[in-house]
């Protein structure tokens, strides 16, 4: 045992623990089988969460060094939340970086040196007494998660020392503890030589943010254990391995038993003598498999009895019998090929950062199951012990990722460049990622949802990492090995046993494939969902079926990391990198989840959820097609229900039971009325509970399949005999009819007034646009500098010609425009009136060489903020773009402009519906306007700014007060785009290309409450 802490150990790599017991797995134990439903609250436990005194310095030398003495008087410290971050405590700055290191410009530091100017320090102190049932045992005190090194102390005496900030940090302190008051002192140091190593993306907070508690253990302990429950050839007879770890002051002996979920004994040993290291193999005839579809968890009891069968400790450990196995070449789970749908998941909550509480886990997981995600992968260090847990029981799959980032060492600006990368081949920093590397494996070992260990993310390669992975293939043969950073260093390929790679794109992807690839493929970061992104998802979905060695990725990511502040006028908002003034900062870099910050669901999910959906609906007018590609489960569990639509109205509905087998695939014939009617018909299928999960309520929509039918018939033309008048004057030419009057302007070259039954909806004429507000990924790939002159071509057109043709029964008024483009560009808005006050509007756009691709083509109105409703028929509900739209649904749907503002924290180009048939815009009394299509579908966009004001905005509260609705009709809008938000382009088959030429034709009405 050390006694006296120093300093020095700060910037040391090869002390990064001290007095730190060893890791064990995080099983729980008591010593009456009636506390086993406490779960948590082990009576053996005791809580130090709350309050604690806490003081505050920039650096070490600053700090009060003697706070930890029992005889210091800490009456005048400030109070802390433990756990809790110091920099959301009022206390340093938030700072958020991705690659860089934090002290980037500030200081010139290599590793392992840490700064001594900027090195905040937080002393903490909690007085406690123990509980009576710790008293007289060996006791523990366990913290949780500590940013990022600290220093223990006890009443005065020193305890220990440790780094890792996400694993638990252990010290005995049964011979420091007095039954009365315990002063119990902690330092804690936002960096240390540990701090190279933990280079995340995400904000760098510190303190202790993590559950501190103490436990007693009775003298007959299970220290620690590794239950392998693993299946046979056949996949059907299990085979649990139990390794136990006794520690015992008296002769006792071990009962061994297992149940099923209804607390069915499956087998049992009894009284088996304990040993400080005990072997049992346990053979069953036939077990029910686990698997995220069927997460079926057994009951594994652990006794310690006396000689007199007295109870010295029981331990509960779940565990569920599952083989995770490489078969040529491809991953297997339980026989099956198994493809992941995964997210990356931040620990995060808006409001206490990576202190996360059960709710959110719950929230969380059940979110995940709801939207067909099946895997995560815990980016990029181990998480809370619970996830585990509730990944088990719930059905999640689990890439377990060790607590390892160095990337600001090894890449610069984009460029590998590793020459003082860490770490590396370096001998000092090797016992440092093993224990990292241990205390993951040891701590989180009986987890049945772990089907990966991950060495760890975007530190390059060489010995040390390969050591990590040689310690996890000696350790458990029963999980792979993943780590991606191999692709940038191929002498080290054996690190990792699948290919692994970051943002690859599908061509990318496929090439892998097809040229005789040794290694299963996963994309460990795909679909880079920052702000509004995620274009493009289908084309790496489409992948799963064509290539059985591709299985699957983890989009980045889950969550933006969003901070909530209260502003200086009491107003709640989200706010991100360089918002704190902190620099260096990579802004907005954090926002990149498929779920806002505040956990409401962005509009991304809706089309994650379809395409990661694993039964396959596709309905016609005969009945429906089921195709089940799940690995394990049939369909017995849901309810299809079969409907058809009339353009929005519900004509036809049946409910159908129908059992179809894991893997397979059948027509399920549905008797469909006659269609009578003419028009456009929607056959639907919905999948959904029949009954209530642990994730989701009865009638939760699982999956969903649609076909569009057009039933077209000649119908006989009724000429209109309203009579209507133009007015010719100097500048305007006005038009009147029954109810309505229009006026069109040479001079300002457009519709300037648009009046039904005497009520106005024009404000300015309408004019064609180019331009979308930029998006994340827009910026990321230089289209803002490449596409700018379409951002001026509409705003700065100018008219050169205007034609007039009056007829009987309409006028037509066309105007040319050109735009100030490197090329000169023209388009043509055509306005034809008729006499029943409908008003024809046709966009032409006439393609030229030499211009960048066009961002969208359309007419936006701009018009009075009153018309903020609106009811549309088209695909929905959610926004969706060409490259975005798999996922939607034609139907009618309604919204309001405020509530098609989604909530990505740079305000951008949002709120788009494809396929749209037709739209009414509304004021609260329903009067408003109508636009119908003519020749094809438009799309279109209802929000209450513009595409200037959305882009001058860096944060949605810099947006201006609503003055106006803004109605787009648009021809096409290029996609959005998702394989990375630095540098990839949307897809060639989602642009517009500006050499052809585009056109739109649609109808402008009174609605039909008017």
């Amino acid at each position: 045992m050390i006694k006296t802490a120093s300093i020095e150990w700060l910037d040391n790599p090869e002390v990064f623990k001290v007095n730190r017991i060893d890791a064990h797995s995080d099983h729980l134990y008591y010593e009456n089988k009636e506390d086993i439903k406490l779960g948590y609250d082990m009576p053996l436990r005791q809580s130090l969460n709350g309050k604690w005194r806490f003081s505050y310095a920039v650096n070490q030398d600053t700090r009060i060094k003697d706070f930890y003495k029992e005889d210091y008087d800490c009456s005048s410290f400030d109070y802390i939340e433990v756990p809790g971050h110091i920099q959301l405590q009022g206390y340093d700055k938030c700072q958020y970086i991705n690659t860089m290191y934090p002290w980037d410009g500030h200081d010139e530091l290599r590793p392992p040196h840490i700064s001594k100017n900027y090195n905040p320090v937080g002393s903490y102190v909690k007085y406690f007494a123990i509980k009576e049932e710790l008293k007289n045992k060996k006791t523990f005190i366990s913290f949780q998660g500590v940013e990022t090194a600290f220093y223990v102390w006890l009443n005065g005496e020193f305890v220990g020392y440790s780094e890792d900030s996400f694993t638990p940090s252990e010290f005995d302190i049964t011979e420091y503890l007095k039954e009365e008051e315990n002063k119990l002192a902690v330092e804690v140091y936002k960096r240390s030589s540990a701090s190279w190593l933990e280079d995340q993306d995400f904000w760098r907070f510190s303190g202790i943010f993590r559950d501190v508690y103490l436990y007693s253990v009775p003298e007959c302990h299970v220290d620690n254990m590794f239950a392998k429950a693993v299946l046979d050839d056949s996949y059907t007879k299990g085979i649990l391995n139990l390794d136990l770890n006794i520690k015992f002051n008296k002769e006792c002996f071990v009962n061994i038993y297992l149940e099923d979920k209804e607390e069915n004994s499956i087998c049992s040993l009894d009284k088996v003598k304990a040993e400080e290291s005990l072997s049992k193999e346990i053979i069953l005839d036939k077990v029910n498999p686990w698997s995220a579809e069927l997460p079926y968890l057994y009951n594994l009891y652990i006794e310690l009895v006396d000689s007199n069968n007295n109870l010295l400790e029981i331990v509960k450990q779940k565990v569920g019998f599952k083989r995770f196995e490489l078969k040529n070449n491809i991953m297997h789970l339980n026989g099956k090929r198994i493809v992941f749908k995964g997210v990356n998941r931040h620990e995060f909550n808006c409001q206490k950062g990576r202190v996360i509480t059960k709710e959110d886990m719950l929230w969380d997981i059940k979110f995940m199951k709801q939207n067909n995600i099946n895997a995560v992968r815990t980016s990029h260090y181990p998480n809370n012990s619970m996830w585990y847990d509730l990944c088990d029981e719930y059905g999640i799959y689990l890439i377990d990722e060790a607590n390892l980032e160095s990337h600001g060492s090894w890449q610069k600006m984009g460029d590998c460049e590793p020459s003082w990368n860490v770490p590396g081949s370096i001998p000092e920093w090797k016992e440092a990622v093993l224990d990292r590397a241990e205390s993951m494996f040891e701590r989180d070992k009986n987890h049945t949802s772990i089907l990966i260990w991950s060495c760890g993310n975007e530190s390059y390669a060489e010995t040390n990492i390969l050591e990590m992975t040689k310690y996890f293939h000696k350790k458990d043969d029963s999980r792979l090995v993943h780590y991606e950073g191999v692709f940038w260093n191929r002498d080290f390929d054996e690190i990792s046993d699948m290919e692994s790679r970051m943002y690859a794109k599908p061509s990318d992807i496929e090439e892998y494939l097809n040229n005789n690839p040794k290694k299963p493929y996963i994309s460990c970061e795909y679909m880079h969902a920052m702000g509004n992104s995620c274009g493009g998802l289908n084309l790496y979905t489409e992948l799963e079926d064509k290539y059985d060695m591709y299985q699957g990725g983890f989009i980045w990511d889950y969550i933006d990391q969003a901070i909530e502040i209260t502003d200086e006028n009491g107003v709640k908002k989200l706010v991100y990198g360089g918002d704190f003034d902190d620099r260096a900062t990579d802004y907005c870099f954090c926002t990149d989840g498929i779920i806002y910050a505040d956990r409401t669901i962005s509009p991304k999910v809706q089309e994650v959820k379809h395409l990661f959906s694993n039964v396959k609906l596709t309905p016609d007018n005969k009945g429906f097609n089921i195709r089940n590609t799940n690995l394990f489960t049939g369909t017995s569990e849901y309810e299809f229900v079969f409907y058809i639509k009339h353009e929005g109205n519900r004509i036809f509905e049946k409910t159908i039971l129908e059992s179809v087998e894991a893997g397979d695939e059948k027509f399920v014939t549905v008797e469909c009325p006659e269609l009578e009617k003419n028009g456009e018909f929607t056959y639907n299928v919905s999948m959904k509970l029949r009954e209530d999960t642990l994730w989701a309520e009865r009638g939760h929509e699982v999956a969903f399949g649609q076909t569009i039918i057009n039933k077209l018939e000649e119908l006989d033309s009724k000429n209109c005999e309203d009579k209507f008048e133009v007015v010719h004057g100097d500048v305007n030419i006005g038009v009147k009819g029954k109810d309505f009057s229009v006026m069109f302007s040479k001079q300002e070259a457009g519709l300037i007034s648009l009046r039904y039954h005497d009520k106005e909806y024009i404000t300015r004429a309408p004019r064609t646009s180019f331009f979308r507000a930029t998006t994340d990924n827009d910026r990321g790939n230089g289209h803002n500098f490449r596409c700018a002159q379409w951002q001026i071509a509409g705003l700065h057109q100018r008219a050169v010609d205007f034609k007039l043709d009056e007829k009987k029964d309409k006028v037509t008024l066309e105007y040319t425009f050109v735009m100030p483009t490197t090329v000169q560009t023209t388009n043509k808005v055509i306005y034809t009136v008729k006499s029943d006050g409908s008003i024809n509007i046709r966009l032409k756009y006439t393609g030229v060489e030499g211009m960048a691709e066009i961002p969208l083509y359309g007419m936006e109105f701009k018009l009075k903020k009153e018309l903020n409703i609106f009811k549309y028929y088209g695909l929905g509900p959610e926004e969706n773009y060409i490259d975005r739209n798999e996922g939607a649904r034609l139907d009618v749907f309604d919204s309001t402009a405020s509530d098609n503002m989604s909530k990505y924290l740079i305000p951008q180009e949002c709120g788009n519906r494809t396929g749209v048939r037709w739209a009414e815009v509304t004021d609260s009394n329903g009067e408003g306007l109508c636009f119908s299509y003519n020749d094809k579908p438009f799309e279109l966009s209802v929000l209450p700014y513009s595409a200037y004001e959305i882009e001058n905005a860096m944060h949605i509260d810099e947006l201006p007060n609503v003055n106006y609705t803004w109605v787009r009709i648009i021809a096409k809008q290029m996609g959005i785009g998702g394989d990375d938000s630095w540098g990839a382009p949307v897809h060639d088959q989602y642009l517009i290309p500006s050499n052809k030429d585009i056109d739109l034709s649609f109808t402008i009405t009174k609605t039909k409450s008017i």
